[in-house]
């Protein structure tokens, strides 16, 4: 019997976990043979119900449970999306070698020794056109294109069943500001060839028409720095280097000495410079300290805060927060960024603050002070018509933007039953002949605690939510041996409104707990001595939570403290297992 094509190649199953039907934590399984290679680790950050919360992650298990596998991870570029999670990462899993771009790989060293993982990987920089092999099954090429960071790149995985090209985040600039322009003829070299699978960026498969070049938002600027009277105080995302070479440049030309506040900012600036794509004179930066003896018409302050992040440099300002700078009337204001989905009304606050103190304040598209680093529907054609492929991905994108994408790649000819819309955790199963959904593992995110190391699970963060929402009520009480309340319990409610006064629902938790003992202490006292304190302990407290709940008119969070004063009360290693896992319990012997 003949084999058909399809029998003679095993399967490419790509598994995306992060990335897809929202924005962030990009991170992408490949597995083939056994091995597996990775693509970007990225984060995203808390929404406003995530108390505490210090980043988002996707979930891991599936990692976790195929460590094994694990041969390598090729970095696309070096933003907070796309590599911001590779620390955490590395907490968990042993990853042998990382291939990525210089800058990102600069930053990612950085990221690695401060989080103390760096000697569970290799890092291994790479530059346009290379080529690398992880494992038995992927050849890795780079490619490279233009984004709003310096030096990112497309891939193309060279793999059993065909070639994969994965866009990264692109938007196609012809006049990019480090000359660095996206190798378009190298994508067209693979058209020609036969590209079998494209994933592609789609984050502005909405807007119709080309992306603007970085260059775009030279005039808005320049006329900025033209027309502030005073100081000059610029917020743009941290890692948009083509931005920061613009604002340098500007500010040499209009004789204006710069400082750069926030610690992200001055890294990437950092390492920009080192790296060569970002070039300034040395004495045009410079520490605060200098920059507060000039006239305010000479000084630019470089900060972060674009998002209206709490602990930014720019939000402290605008709190009068920041111990180095307060606004003055004379200053102006620049947000050289738009707003990320979710984070809008921090960022309209910060700018009601700024301008309340006297600031002039420049935002919003129609300044054009910014232009986006992903490409709208003509780059996504001119990708498309560019690799040709049988099979089409759209991915990075909410999922109005995946639906998008497809439409478009519809329109030029991709028939849709070659085309798969997915979400994070399905399992894309990809041939010669044809491309599937095939199953689903295990994907959702993982939070970790503003400790950095902590990973908050569902019941800690709905606990957190309702005490942000309606509060805590703390009661103690004590028992004898039989059964008697030795005291009136204590009561104290925190962050509660009720019409009830104290003194009436302290009345009422005594009487419910009494008449809970009375009920059902014969249930959980076997021959009068031998007392099941923690089952004793739950019945109590679903009775108070009853009685909260009926008299407050809320769901305050309960936190119920039994003691008693029986010899005999430590409880068997069952029940104290019980105990364990109620987090809120707690039996004590005084």
């Amino acid at each position: 019997m003949t084999k058909t094509r399809s029998q003679t190649h095993a399967a490419l199953k790509i598994i995306p976990l992060g990335g897809l039907h929202e924005i962030g934590k990009n991170t992408c399984v490949f597995e083939m043979n056994d091995e597996i290679l990775l693509l970007d680790a990225g984060l995203a950050f808390p929404t406003e119900g995530m108390h505490g919360v210090q980043v988002v992650l996707p979930d891991l298990t599936y990692l976790r449970e195929n460590r094994h596998k694990i041969k390598g991870m090729v970095i696309t570029h070096g933003h907070e999306d796309h590599i911001g999670g590779i620390p955490f990462h590395l907490q968990q899993l042993d990853i042998p070698i990382m291939y990525g771009p210089r800058l990102a790989i600069a930053l990612l060293q950085a990221k690695l020794e401060e989080a103390g993982v760096a000697h569970r990987t290799k890092l291994h920089p790479v530059g346009p056109r290379d080529f690398v092999r992880v494992g038995n099954s992927f050849l890795v090429e780079f490619i490279r294109n233009t984004h709003s960071i310096a030096d990112s790149f497309s891939v193309a995985l060279h793999t059993p069943v065909g070639v994969v090209i994965h866009t990264g985040d692109f938007k196609i600039d012809h006049t990019p500001i480090d000359g660095e322009r996206f190798d378009l003829q190298r994508l067209a070299e693979h058209g020609e060839k036969g590209v079998l699978c494209l994933m592609s960026d789609s984050t502005n498969a909405e807007l119709p028409g080309f992306t603007p070049s970085e260059r775009a938002v030279i005039p808005a600027l320049d006329r900025a720095f033209a027309e502030a009277p005073g100081r000059l105080l610029i917020t743009t995302f941290a890692s948009s280097v083509h931005r920061l070479n613009i604002i340098l440049q500007l500010a040499q030309k209009h004789n204006r000495k710069v400082s750069v506040l926030g610690r992200s900012m001055l890294n990437v600036i950092a390492h920009a410079r080192t790296l060569g794509y970002i070039q300034c004179p040395d004495d045009l930066l410079q520490p605060m300290h200098v920059i507060r003896q000039l006239p305010d018409e000479q000084v630019v302050i470089l900060t972060t805060g674009s998002q209206g992040e709490p602990l930014s440099a720019l939000t402290r300002i605008a709190n009068r927060e920041h111990k180095e700078i307060q606004i003055r009337p004379t200053d102006t204001v620049v947000f050289s960024a738009n707003p990320i989905p979710g984070n809008t009304l921090a960022v309209v606050s910060t700018i009601d603050k700024l301008m309340a103190q006297g600031a002039k304040v420049i935002y919003g598209k129609e300044r054009g002070i910014h232009v986006s680093g992903h490409g709208s529907q003509e780059d996504q054609k001119l990708m498309l018509a560019l690799t040709k492929p049988k099979f089409f991905v759209p991915i990075h994108g909410e999922h109005r933007m995946l639906v998008k994408h497809s439409e478009t790649a519809q329109a030029l000819g991709i028939p849709a039953e070659n085309i798969v819309i997915v979400d994070n955790g399905d399992v894309i199963e990809l041939t010669p002949d044809r491309i599937q959904v095939v199953g689903r593992v295990k994907a959702g995110i993982e939070l970790v605690d503003a400790s950095g190391e902590g990973v908050v699970d569902g019941k800690v963060l709905k606990e957190r939510q309702q005490l942000a929402d309606e509060g805590v009520v703390t009661v103690a009480a004590t028992l004898d041996g039989q059964g008697q309340l030795v005291a009136n319990p204590e009561l104290h409610v925190r962050g509660v409104v009720t019409s009830v006064s104290l003194a009436t629902l302290r009345q009422l938790v005594q009487e419910t707990l009494a008449q809970t003992v009375q009920e059902r202490w014969s249930e959980f006292a076997v021959n009068g001595t031998d007392v099941d304190w923690a089952g004793l302990k739950e019945a109590m407290e679903a009775a108070l939570q009853r009685l909260i709940r009926r008299e407050l008119k809320s769901q305050p969070l309960l936190i119920f403290l039994l003691q008693t004063t029986a010899a005999s009360a430590t409880p068997p290693a069952e029940e104290a297992n019980r105990r364990t896992r109620k987090r809120r319990s707690e039996v004590a012997t005084v």
